[in-house]
């Protein structure tokens, strides 16, 4: 970085003192009990696994992590499990602070981390990147509690190297970059959290995001599974090269840009959106949610404005709350992973309103196939219904411009004759709703 500052390096509970004002003492600080989500636990946490963790259950506490994860995962056969993507720690909002190290944030001062732990990070700063540079095997936990820090042209949280990263929030918290961000040799850091490895964002705080760029970028998974969040950035707000995982959380997104991308260009079977959880109001100027390989959505409350409002190869809506308005296409299942070949839209269940903009416009377009097989689906629009392939409707609730429609016509305001299939391959195949075949 070009910054001029003085550099403290945090090493276990070694704290250079003199630069930074961190308490180098083991504290033993009370667990926050604050209800969030559906698993009440204080958790003593081994870092070697993430799955490897002794839960202590409230006496009121009436969830287990498997019973969590099964409201968590939508229709059975989904494309993507909650089981398979969050693990108990992700999902559990407090942090252990037995033995965490406290640091106070001071201007000009950055804050290297090499070793795994759980770091409390308080106080207002200029200038400053907390960094992340530990072992490929750590789990780095960074608590910000009452953390404000504003740059002028690097990253607020810069995660080089780590197994995973956690970002928790505890009270309110600011993070902002205002200036053209400087790369770090040939990495072009580009975001307010800008991480290469797995981060998670959790928390019963608050987070408030605003970038001259994007929001959070990450290089492997990111994860958000609570917190308060809202970002304000000038390109991608949340953007991951392989995942991005929702399960909890209440996120608020205003961008010009994409709201939520994932994409890998030198891997096109990975680049997924998985939304299981949480509430997201979503303003942006291109495309809402946009992915690689996969869209599924389990639950969740969606209100999202965007000029495209989903699109992915395979878009699947198992459940959930979701409310569009688009002013191109409402949702795309379009060809852009080769490895994945045909797009398919199919609707399972949950309720889904459309409400498009006038001119050519489709509230549900797909480039290969297209299913309705539950859920409601309340559509306000000129133009319905576009596929290429074939479409077909075996259940759930759909009305087009206040009319209950009963088949899938193309390109027809409201429900007509003719519809079906229209073209080989029966259903979707095992897993996927439908009849076998594709």
């Amino acid at each position: 970085m070009t910054k001029n500052m003085l550099k403290a390096t945090i090493a276990g509970l070694g704290i250079a003192i003199t630069l930074m004002g961190c308490s180098g003492t083991t504290e033993t600080a009370p667990i926050d009990t604050t209800e969030q989500g559906k698993l009440e636990t204080a958790v003593v946490v081994d870092e070697t696994s993430d799955a490897e963790v002794e839960v202590v259950e409230d006496s009121d506490a009436t969830s287990t992590f498997s019973a969590q994860v099964t409201e968590l995962t939508g229709a059975a056969g989904g494309v993507l499990s909650a089981a398979d993507l969050f693990t108990e720690r992700e999902l559990t909002q407090n942090a252990d602070l037995t033995g965490a190290t406290y640091c106070t944030l001071a201007s000009g001062q950055d804050i290297t981390i090499t070793d795994e732990g759980v770091y409390v990070i308080s106080g207002t700063a200029e200038d400053v990147t907390i960094i992340v540079e530990a072992e490929d095997t750590d789990k780095v936990q960074i608590v910000l509690d009452g953390a404000t820090i504003t740059n002028s042209d690097a990253p607020a949280i810069y995660v080089k190297s780590a197994d995973k990263v956690f970002v928790t929030t505890q009270g309110e918290n600011s993070l902002s970059t205002t200036g053209a961000f400087v790369a770090d040799g040939e990495t072009n850091l580009d975001a307010v959290i800008f991480s290469r490895d797995d981060i998670v964002l959790d928390g019963t705080g608050t987070l408030a995001i605003s970038s001259s760029a994007n929001g959070v970028s990450c290089k492997d998974d990111l994860k958000i599974t609570g917190g308060t969040i809202s970002i304000d950035c000038v390109e991608d707000a949340l953007e991951a090269n392989d995942s991005v995982r929702i399960a909890g959380g209440d996120i608020t997104i205003t961008t010009p840009k994409d709201a939520i991308h994932a994409e890998n260009d030198e891997d096109d079977t990975v680049g997924y959106v998985y939304i299981c959880g949480g509430t997201l109001n979503i303003e942006a100027g291109d495309d809402g949610i946009h992915a690689t390989t996969y869209v599924q959505i389990d639950g969740g409350t969606i209100n999202l404005s965007a000029a495209e409002a989903i699109e992915g190869t395979i878009v699947q809506l198992n459940g959930g709350d979701v409310e569009v308005y688009a002013t191109d296409d409402g949702i795309n299942a379009s060809y852009k992973s080769d490895s994945l070949g045909t797009p398919v839209l199919e609707i399972n269940g949950g309720s889904l309103a459309i409400s498009m903009a006038q001119g050519d416009t489709d509230a549900l377009d797909s480039n290969g196939y297209l299913y309705i097989n539950g859920g409601t689906v309340d559509i306000s629009a000129q133009f319905a219904f576009d596929y290429d392939l074939g479409a077909q409707m075996t259940g759930g609730t759909v009305y087009v411009n206040g009319e209950q429609v009963y088949e899938i016509t193309e390109s027809m305001m409201m429900g007509g004759p003719g519809g079906g299939m229209g073209g080989p391959g029966g259903g979707m195949g095992p897993g996927m709703g439908g009849g076998p075949g594709w």
